[in-house]
């Protein structure tokens, strides 16, 4: 019995469970009554042994449907997902609560509610996550009858637990830092030096990127998926592709879908370069920044000469990519001399003694948390969790190149420091094989009409961890829903227990080695 026969006979003896289809491989497909998710949620996550990759709400009543919320699962080892979709009433929508079973679950049911106005049945948390004090009461944007609304900001505070107890004190950080970083509030309960809670507050940058989703035509989606993190355009622009692609049933080409692995490395690069230089300032190493910038800038620009853009913007589309880029004949042998140029400043930067003292020991984030979290990407990886997309659910042109992916065990500002560097290496080896795989040819592939209201995803690992987008159109052929999981959502929450017992001086080297998105998170 082959995986995905062994899943569909798993879950069809759920009751409550219908409509179980493979529209593609290594995919299953099926509808869940609300009274049966519970179980058919346990089967998925403990019999079957998936991990939920997201969650997200509809809103269909204009069809007489009524309300949905959507599960997709997903297996690493078997490399197959198991797509749920759970109708809800169109008048009192609620929701049966995973939180029990699954945490990632709890923040996901968190943002349906603030977003749809969805019930939580049996959910231990009432506090918003997505909605911000001065937004209506009754206002869920993502509702299809949504009003504009006026907003007004009362300076009301937000209903933060106060910290009690002898010798306690809090220290509010934020949500306007000194640079150019992004808004988001930390509240830090001390005693003495030692940091004992961690409050995030996040959601300044809510942009309504969802919603602006809506009602564009397919093809036009990719721009917005570009800037949904800026440091992410290819990551995000690939994850979107494939998923209308998979809903159109169609393949980019061959030579498309090997100069996005050449792009989505590139981006991987010049982001891990700059953030080993950041976490090494934030420990007081002033120089190794300087230098990684100037790699950094030196990427930036072979990024521009390849694609016209320092973020590599405007290639990436449905189908395939919008051009065929002159790729350098020496771009594996640029990369390697960053490369090079990188390992040097690596290899004196871990010589100080004073330096690595800083970074060993400090934000440690064990496995059992890492797991409990769904941590994606090098946040993971430094604790243990052998997880990456490109190997796990393979795309483009990745089944065909052979890398390790790094893992290191010390879940340490250390590790993940140590991560980045090895990824570094990893992605020059992928660059160099996946220049000898191009061949001529055609770039781009025609798009077929979507099926309206046929779920489909595409699943991309972007150089921060694992990117999902899902996707959904209408009857007119235009995008109905698109819901983004940029890895930062699973990323963010863990920080908090990374950095307890540690003192608040350590807070933004912690911060640093996480280097989670803001705009990423808050859609």
């Amino acid at each position: 019995m082959s995986a995905i026969e062994s899943i569909v006979e798993t879950i069809s003896r759920v009751a409550g469970v219908s409509a179980v289809a493979t529209p593609r491989p290594n995919e299953v497909h099926c509808r869940v009554a609300p009274d049966a998710i519970h179980v058919f949620a346990a089967a998925a996550l403990q019999t079957l042994g998936a991990e939920l990759a997201l969650m997200t709400g509809e809103d269909r009543r204009g069809r007489a449907d009524g309300f949905y919320v959507h599960y997709l699962f997903a297996h690493r080892g078997g490399n197959w997902l198991l797509h749920a979709s759970m109708p809800l009433d169109a008048a009192a929508p609620a929701i049966p609560s995973l939180s029990r079973l699954c945490y990632p679950a709890s923040r996901f049911e968190r943002e349906i509610r603030d977003l749809f106005g969805m019930t939580l049945l049996g959910h231990p948390d009432p506090d918003p996550l997505t909605k911000h004090a001065f937004w209506p009461a009754d206002y869920y944007p993502l509702r299809k009858d949504a009003p504009e609304v006026d907003f007004t900001d009362r300076g009301e505070p937000f209903p933060f637990t106060e910290a009690g107890g002898e010798g306690l004190y809090e220290i509010p950080v934020g949500p306007v830092h000194a640079g150019v970083i992004e808004p988001g509030h930390f509240r830090f309960t001390v005693l003495g030096e030692t940091v004992v809670n961690l409050r995030t507050r996040l959601y300044f940058t809510h942009k309504g990127t969802e919603k602006l989703f809506e009602g564009r035509a397919p093809a036009d989606g990719v721009e917005l998926a570009e800037r949904i993190s800026g440091d992410t355009s290819v990551g995000h622009a690939v994850a979107y592709a494939q998923a209308i692609e998979s809903a159109a049933r169609v393949e980019a080409p061959d030579r498309a879908q090997v100069i996005r692995v050449i792009l989505l490395e590139l981006e991987r690069l010049y982001n891990h370069v700059g953030d080993a230089g950041a976490i090494a300032t934030d420990a007081g190493f002033a120089i190794a920044q300087a230098h990684c910038l100037r790699i950094r800038e030196r990427l930036l620009r072979l990024n521009k000469l390849i694609t016209g853009s320092r973020l590599l913007r405007g290639l990436v589309v449905p189908g395939g990519l919008s051009r065929d880029p002159v790729i350098p004949a020496d771009l594996p042998a640029q990369v390697a001399a960053a490369v090079a140029d990188f390992d040097e400043i690596v290899r004196i930067s871990l010589g100080n003694t004073l330096l690595v003292d800083r970074l060993e020991g400090t934000g440690v984030l064990g496995m059992e948390l890492a797991v409990d979290h769904g941590v994606l990407g090098y946040v993971a990886r430094a604790s243990g969790l052998d997880l990456d997309a490109r190997r796990d659910h393979p795309f483009a042109a990745y089944p065909r190149i052979r890398f390790q992916v790094p893992v290191h065990t010390g879940g340490d500002v250390h590790a993940r420091f140590a991560v980045r560097v090895d990824d570094v290496r990893v992605a020059a080896q992928i660059i160099g094989q996946a220049c000898r795989l191009l061949a001529p040819g055609e770039v781009r592939t025609p798009l077929a009409r979507l099926t309206p209201f046929e779920p489909a995803f595409g699943i991309a690992e972007g150089w921060r961890g694992r990117i999902v987008h899902w996707v959904m159109t209408d009857g007119d052929g235009l995008l109905h829903r698109v819901k983004v999981v940029d890895p930062s959502f699973f990323n963010w929450p863990a920080l908090s227990y990374a950095l307890e017992d540690n003192i608040v001086p350590d807070f933004p080297l912690c911060n640093k080695s996480f280097n989670q998105s803001y705009s990423g998170n808050d859609l």
